[in-house]
């Protein structure tokens, strides 16, 4: 984030690292429109107290704040708000197939562009498929992107929703996707055009000095003032701390495992091949190009994964660690699923980067070194119960 300004803040602030601004503002933004968003009110003392420092900050700092007000050279590029882009109709792709649920009342026209082994892109999929919904999708070269061409964002998944004017808004990250459309079904009189609205992207500093882009209320789903979620506040943060879990931590552990050595890398891009149909869906060369380019690349690429993440020499302990403390977790409410009878958003969100490497060997090893397989199968088992028609 950037460097506040602002006398003494300003010594607190770069104390604190990027990440933990970040994260700490996944929690704060937004509150008032997100599940249990009203903040608490202060005492009267803990008040005048505030109100007192405030003062007397602003009168002990006031160039402080005018060099602030007035911005450096790089200021402009900091909390930036960028709303979700529309598109005025769907681009010109090729539909590859559609989930077609005829008990999908939701009036969605949904269209996803995916890897179909992307982590990120089965976080969607399974909530998508046990929300029951309908949608088509578009299968992009993992290689040459062809297909998001016409997108200024290169990553997968973007899924694409039809509004009430007849346009398409774009959505961009997996955690924000699964946001918004589950924030619509619990009230299907909004326009997810203007829900989208709720989850800006907003500009930092990382800790590299680059300028990114990040949702900081991914996981909140926004209810309008209006009582839809029978949860208690506990049950919702809970929720909410897992699935950032599952895109901070877990993710990271996929790449070194799955791409550990040239023969699984290999071994990997086969499985990817066969299962997003690449032989079917793409001529040959470019099937090719996608299994032997990806897997050398992604082989070394794991390699700078694993520094990156400081993970050790023996990746398989990091994930085995990973799935023993989710299945722990479950453990401890002594229910089938952290959602307690039925799938949650966290449950749905493990599942989905975990299935992501389902054919792979490190997945085999998993299973037989960790207790997460009766709990995978069983949240498979309801996804595919509620998953549409495959046409």
């Amino acid at each position: 984030m950037a460097t506040f300004r602002l006398g003494a803040i300003a010594s607190i602030a770069t104390r604190i690292p990027h990440q933990n601004v970040a994260k700490l503002q996944r929690i704060n933004l937004v509150r008032r429109m997100a599940t249990g968003a009203a903040p608490k009110k202060p005492t009267s003392t803990l008040g005048l107290a505030v109100k007192g420092m405030a003062i007397g900050a602003l009168v002990g700092t006031g160039w402080s704040g005018y060099s602030y007000f007035k911005g450096g050279p790089t200021d402009h590029m900091l909390h930036e708000h960028v709303g979700p882009k529309v598109l005025d109709k769907l681009p010109d792709v090729k539909i590859m197939r559609k989930v077609v649920n005829p008990n999908d009342d939701s009036g969605l026209d949904l269209v996803l562009f995916q890897f179909q082994t992307c982590p990120f892109c089965c976080k969607v999929r399974a909530f998508l498929d046990h929300s029951g919904l309908s949608y088509s999708v578009v299968e992009v070269d993992a290689v040459l992107r062809q297909d998001i061409r016409w997108s200024d964002s290169k990553k997968v998944p973007i899924l694409l929703a039809k509004t009430k004017s007849g346009k398409y808004v774009q959505l961009t990250d997996s955690s924000m996707i699964v946001s918004s459309i589950s924030s619509f079904l619990r009230d299907k009189k909004q326009d997810i055009g203007e829900l989208a609205k709720y989850y800006p992207s907003i500009s930092y500093e990382n800790d590299a000095g680059r300028k990114v882009f990040d949702i900081m209320n991914k996981y909140f789903l926004m209810f309008q003032e209006k009582k839809v979620d029978n949860r208690t506040k506990e049950e919702q943060e809970e929720e909410r701390k897992w699935r950032a879990w599952a895109d901070d931590h877990l993710v990271h552990l996929i790449s070194p495992n799955v791409y550990r050595t040239k023969d699984e890398a290999m071994e990997t891009f086969e499985w990817f091949s066969d299962v997003g149909e690449w032989g079917i869906h793409f001529p040959k060369w470019e099937r090719d190009l996608m299994v032997y380019v990806g897997a050398f690349a992604m082989w070394g690429i794991s390699k700078r994964l694993k520094r990156r993440h400081q993970l050790s020499d023996d990746v398989r302990s990091h994930i085995y660690d990973a799935c023993d403390r989710w299945i722990s977790e479950i453990e401890k409410k002594k229910t089938t699923f952290h959602g307690g009878s039925q799938p949650n958003l966290a449950d749905l969100a493990v599942f989905g980067v975990l299935n992501s490497m389902e054919g792979c060997q490190a997945f085999k090893d998993c299973l037989e070194n960790t207790k997460i397989g009766p709990w995978f199968y069983a949240v498979k088992e309801r996804v595919l119960k509620n998953r549409g028609n495959m046409l």
